[in-house]
């Protein structure tokens, strides 16, 4: 095999990377000492070179054939996003309320079975020293002048003191009092680090919240796979926000006399028979409404193969209120989950406004996706377990919660609103996202929001009185897109390709979802291209 054929080339990175990744050893049927990676500048740095090295060889790599071109399609785009983000600065300096190097300290703890207590021993020890890397990492990064906005400092530091006030590390271990040292040393760590962002990195972080033209194209275009033109993407999202407001209007007049939104939001919220109040409960309506969801669509609308079919659903406490799914690993020893982090305090929802959020996560969108992936045993283990796109799978998800109502999952006018509202929360977040960090004008008159210029209180307000998202999870939403710039384009963009291609496309429905599935995770650049060279219907 040639030095740089596309499959040696993946090979070989998926082979260096393992050196320096759990889950890329994983993907090999390795065994890592630790699911916590490595978080050190010089493990960044090494990572960094690993990564360019395959870009050069894969530069000069031909494919063999169609699936040799999706592979080399996937991670030439990948191994660009990687690079330059780390060039910019913006890989070692992240801090954002989700979904950073923080977050998968602790939710390596999500993935082990709760009795094995030979792992979560092992992970508990290296938490310390895991925090005290990215401590390194952060501070090494600020030195070079990267530094993440105070507001995502403190939000981070906020996090890591409602891990160590809820008791996280120590509840893993009431059942094993021999692991309670550790468990002490972890909380003792995490509150240590709360101390060292507020004490050392927050004197050093900036107030400006936006990330301003520059450093946005570089990330929108590392979480979309693809480069999009601002100005058209702006005026799209309140094009959306105008459409889906008058659909949640229609939809609205459907529940009460009134035809108000509002009259509707509060006659859903007061019928008792859409309540459920108690941990327990949650996780049992979550579960059921996940598998009666797999079971309507598997073998009538989409092919999934039995041994990736299963999900869980899980339900924690965890301040931030928001629904995530885990892939199942590549050994398939766990199955993939739904975990549901309800806000402090809350134990009860009104399952109307929780339908569309289930479909996202779990079925026909998250899981369905990695389901199908997992699956697909002609992708290169790189492509099936550790090719990310937010764009692509985050596209896909949002554009499932549609797709469900469709295939008739969605069971009520309520479900109904809850769905046009969870669209309209994703369109808000494309012009707050691209408003805030680029400081776009609101245009005059959308009869939506007043004023003239984006701020942090502006866009939550928005979230608030247009998607109907609680207070505090808007503000909680709001923290995010500022740390994660472009991160909140990837749904409603991403579905949007979605939606084109679809149109576009000869086959039916079924045939089309196997065919755009089956290519694998990619970035939306090459999705578009790969997508319209799908072969016609015969």
């Amino acid at each position: 095999m040639p030095a740089n054929d596309v499959t040696q080339v993946a090979d070989d990175y998926l082979r260096d990377l393992a050196e320096l990744d759990p889950y890329a050893a994983q993907a090999l049927g390795r065994t890592s000492s630790s699911l916590i990676e490595d978080l050190s500048p010089d493990a960044f740095a090494r990572r960094h070179a690993v990564t360019a090295r395959a870009a050069a060889r894969l530069a000069a790599a031909e494919p063999s054939g169609f699936r040799e071109r999706v592979l080399r399609e996937a991670l030439a785009e990948r191994l660009a996003s990687d690079v330059a983000l780390y060039e910019a600065g913006f890989t070692t300096a992240l801090l954002a309320p989700l979904a950073t190097p923080v977050h998968w300290v602790r939710q390596t703890f999500d993935d082990l079975p709760g009795d094995d207590w030979d792992a979560i021993g092992r992970e508990l020890a290296r938490v310390p020293v895991a925090l005290r890397e990215y401590a390194a990492t952060l501070t090494a990064s600020a030195d070079r002048g990267h530094v993440a906005a105070r507001r995502q400092v403190l939000a981070v530091a906020a996090q890591c003191d409602g891990w160590v006030r809820d008791g996280f590390y120590p509840s893993l271990v009431t059942a094993q009092p021999a692991l309670a040292g550790p468990a002490a040393a972890a909380a003792e760590a995490t509150a240590g680090f709360a101390a060292f962002l507020r004490d050392d990195l927050l004197p050093r972080a900036g107030t400006r919240d936006g990330v301003g033209r520059e450093r946005y194209e570089v990330t929108s275009a590392a979480f979309l796979g693809a480069r999009i033109d601002v100005e058209e993407t702006y005026a799209w999202g309140w094009s959306e926000l105008a459409a889906l407001t008058a659909r949640a209007r229609a939809v609205a007049a459907s529940i009460v006399a009134s035809g108000d939104v509002d009259d509707a939001v509060r006659a859903l919220d007061a019928d008792p028979s859409g309540v459920i109040d108690g941990v327990p409960a949650l996780e049992a309506w979550l579960q059921q409404r996940v598998d009666e969801t797999m079971d309507a669509v598997a073998g009538t609308h989409f092919d999934v193969p039995d041994r990736t079919r299963r999900v869980e659903c899980r339900v924690t406490p965890s301040a931030s209120g928001v629904m995530y799914y885990v892939p199942a690993d590549p050994g398939l020893t766990r199955p993939g989950r739904v975990w549901w982090t309800l806000p402090d305090g809350v134990t009860r929802a009104h399952t109307w406004r929780e339908v569309s959020t289930l479909h996202h996560e779990g079925v026909p969108g998250h899981h369905l996706q990695h389901a199908v992936t997992l699956g697909l045993d002609d992708l290169h283990p790189w492509q099936r377990s550790l090719c990310h796109v937010h764009g692509y799978a985050e596209g896909w998800a949002h554009y499932a919660e549609e797709l469900a109502d469709e295939l008739g999952l969605v069971r009520t006018p309520g479900e109904r609103l809850g769905m046009i509202f969870a669209q309209l929360w994703r369109a808000v977040r494309v012009v707050v996202d691209l408003g805030l960090h680029l400081d776009l004008p609101i245009p005059r008159g959308n009869g939506l929001v007043d004023g003239e210029r984006w701020t942090p209180e502006l866009g939550a307000r928005l979230l608030v009185d247009v998607a109907r998202v609680d207070p505090r999870t808007a503000a909680f939403e709001v923290d995010r897109y500022l740390g994660w710039p472009g991160q909140a384009l990837a749904f409603r963009v991403g579905a949007r390709l979605w939606r084109d291609a679809r149109a576009s496309s000869s086959l039916d429905p079924r045939r089309f979802h196997a065919a755009a599935l089956g290519l694998g995770p990619v970035g939306l650049g090459p999705l578009r291209t790969l997508l319209s060279d799908l072969p016609p219907a015969p």
